[in-house]
């Protein structure tokens, strides 16, 4: 068996080095909440004819990495951000997607806290956009960022994702505006209140918000500790 295998593999080898001759990164998806809109972290693409379009954060795989290590790297050097957990959302790998040549991607995305990044003001081609203006990208990372918002969107409510996002005191109306960031479009305030309240996730602390422009809501804290998707 291991001396057919081996047999196929020269075979395959001869007929065509190809198979031999293809690349892998990755492409992250980081997004944040900021001024009631779900944002993503982009970048200046330096690929030929994608030149300055803006791009997802990504690199190549080095020799001795491995996919999540690569991916780790990349949102470590740019923002700075560590232990971050990136979950992979596909793997893209059509033939003509990549300018230089035959390139298989594996997106991840993960939510963070955009107060908590720091970006660096040495690199003004990184910057956050809002994701319903976000019209095109370099290569095929449009479509890529849809896939991992529907992602995102899929998991925002199974992991109790907006959570990470706001103060460990909020109101009703500031965790209605997370979720309608991340889904994309508004939700009806008396089927979201009571849903929420249903899956018993939230304590009230008999507390009122204070110095709002704003009838004053009551404040709530989430029960048990919060995923790791973000911090």
């Amino acid at each position: 068996m291991a001396a057919l295998l081996a047999k196929n593999l020269n075979t395959l080898a001869g007929e065509s080095g190809d198979y031999f001759r293809i690349a892998l990164s990755v492409d992250c998806a980081i997004f944040g909440f900021d001024d009631h809109e779900l944002k993503v972290l982009l970048t200046r693409s330096d690929l030929g004819e994608f030149k300055n379009q803006w791009t997802l954060l990504g690199d190549m795989v080095g020799f001795h990495e491995d996919p999540d290590q690569a991916a780790s790297r990349v949102v470590k050097k740019r923002t700075g951000l560590r232990n971050l957990y990136l979950e992979q959302v596909h793997t893209f790998g059509r033939p003509d997607r990549h300018p230089r040549g035959r390139v298989v991607t594996i997106a991840y995305y993960a939510l963070v806290n955009i107060g908590k990044v720091r970006l660096n003001a040495g690199t003004p081609d990184l910057d956050w956009h809002s994701v319903g203006d976000v019209r095109q990208l370099a290569t095929d990372h449009r479509l890529i960022l849809e896939n991992c918002h529907r992602r995102l969107r899929t998991q925002g409510v199974e992991r109790h994702l907006a959570f990470g996002l706001l103060p460990p005191k909020f109101s009703l109306a500031q965790l209605q505006s997370v979720y309608e960031a991340i889904e994309g479009h508004p939700l009806d305030r008396r089927n979201f209140r009571k849903k929420i309240l249903g899956m018993h996730i939230l304590e009230d602390l008999q507390e009122m918000e204070k110095a709002v422009s704003h009838r004053p809501g009551r404040l709530y804290r989430f029960r048990g500790l919060i995923p790791g998707t973000f911090f």
